[in-house]
């Protein structure tokens, strides 16, 4: 399951203010190729796309036929601040049961750069998502080009990565994972 919701304009601005090249660097701990990444307020995160989680939650519910075995918990946010030259290979998260992406700020140029794309894959700036192998009359592979509010979230398991691109312009985004947290009684 591949879940989009587009994050209203007042919400978005929240969101911006959670980032700072000035917090922790997260490098370590991700496979991107990019110079600024940067842990966020997990706690102010979690309050703001908690309402955007309850929407998963019931998209869930609808695509599974019953609600998740329990509520979805944050693990661990940051920001990606990625210029050009800069991507994400292939990957997955672990120790995580959903991963995310909410793309904050796209820039006008890299939006140009995607018109003149002339070819198969991606392309710049691209969002893709793998699973299995190539089959004759199946889809495995799906590449989207997000806007600003853009909002993803996924089985942490599913491949994915982000072609690099070549424009002026920084590209915002927020990347989170998410657990299954046991319901108290």
């Amino acid at each position: 399951m591949l879940c989009k919701i587009k994050i209203n304009a007042a919400d978005l601005k929240k969101y911006t203010e959670l980032c700072s090249k000035k917090t922790s660097s997260a490098n370590k701990n991700l496979a991107g190729l990019i110079k600024h990444q940067h842990e966020i307020n997990l706690h102010e995160y979690g309050k703001l796309i908690n309402p955007y989680i309850h929407i998963f939650y019931e998209s869930f519910k609808q695509w599974c036929g019953v609600p998740p075995p329990a509520k979805i918990a944050i693990m661990k946010a940051w920001v990606n601040f990625m210029v050009a030259g800069e991507f994400n290979p292939p990957h997955i998260h672990k120790n995580c049961d959903f991963s995310s992406v909410l793309f904050i700020q796209v820039p006008k140029a890299l939006k140009e750069e995607r018109k003149k794309f002339i070819g198969t894959g991606g392309g710049p700036g691209a969002l893709s998502f793998m699973h299995g192998g190539a089959q004759n009359f199946s889809i495995n592979h799906i590449n989207l080009f997000p806007e600003e509010g853009d909002f993803f979230i996924f089985p942490s398991t599913l491949t994915h990565f982000v072609s690099p691109f070549t424009s002026k312009g920084e590209r915002i985004s927020i990347g989170a994972n998410f657990k299954f947290a046991l319901k108290r009684k």
